[in-house]
């Protein structure tokens, strides 16, 4: 199932979006999160992308108090980064409420400490971001480069266990001037076995379709919700129609086209 995946972004407890991750470019959207996660909620989506970006910029987490709120709040499955960068951060955003934790810079910088994670809490707990700028690894919210290909990246943790990633091609992001598949195209075929939640630079529902249409794992989608370019109804109906046919059981009818033969009816068992 396509995951459709709100983001907040957090500075002071507030809910902001950046545009390519520079901090002068800050606008906000509301000063409750919680309240917008809620609307997330009811419309039905499941999953949140929340960050912290005053901990991001900090090294550790400031903002602990918005993860417990909307934690209790909702039943939201979160995924959270910013500022995860030792044992006792990661701790403390499992125990606000974080189902998953999104490894960033430290997982540029303190691989072992990563693959550490994979180990103790499972891999499924842990997402490794990927975020690039020219196809190179970028850290520290985006203000260093680090000259590591994304692909040697990327590789490196498929290798040691990783499953999910989440990569933003931060020349995209903030800019509503659609996504960047032709990067998700080649991660996908040179690493197969990653579940990918794509994000930066969804600008309208037709971007939403065709990452669909590539069998990612997900998108993001935070500043086209929140400038009004994609609806809450909107994102709500696409989550709502992004169904696969597992767990169902029974008789499906579909058709199939075949060399020299117009349409052939079909019916699959589905087990």
């Amino acid at each position: 199932m396509f995951q459709i995946i709100p983001a907040i972004d957090l500075i002071e407890g507030q809910c902001v979006r950046l545009t390519q991750g520079d901090y002068a470019q800050k606008k906000v959207y509301s000063s409750d999160p919680l309240e917008v996660a809620k609307a997330f909620e009811g419309a039905g989506i499941k999953r949140l992308h929340l960050v912290d970006l005053d901990g991001a910029k900090a090294k550790k987490i400031v903002n602990l108090h918005v993860i417990e709120k909307i934690a209790k709040g909702t039943s939201l499955h979160i995924d959270f980064g910013g500022g995860v960068q030792s044992d006792e951060m990661i701790d403390l955003a499992f125990s606000a409420g974080a189902a998953q934790i999104t490894a960033g810079s430290i997982a540029v910088r303190n691989r072992d400490m990563v693959i550490g994670w994979f180990q103790k809490y499972g891999a499924d707990k842990i997402i490794v971001g990927a975020d690039a700028h020219h196809e190179q690894i970028a850290v520290s919210g985006w203000q260093e480069n680090s000259n590591i290909s994304i692909f040697d990246f990327l590789t490196d943790y498929e290798k040691a266990g990783a499953r999910y990633i989440i990569s933003t091609d931060v020349a995209k992001d903030g800019l509503l001037q659609g996504p960047s598949f032709e990067l998700y195209e080649k991660i996908q075929a040179q690493n197969p076995s990653l579940n990918i939640i794509a994000s930066g630079g969804v600008a309208s529902m037709d971007d939403l379709n065709q990452l669909k249409e590539m069998n990612l794992f997900g998108v993001i989608v935070g500043k086209a919700f929140y400038e009004g370019r994609i609806t809450l109804d909107e994102l709500a109906s696409f989550s709502n129609n992004s169904f696969s046919l597992s767990g169902f059981k029974g008789m499906v009818r579909c058709t199939v086209t075949l060399p020299y033969v117009d349409v052939l009816p079909i019916t699959i068992p589905l087990l």
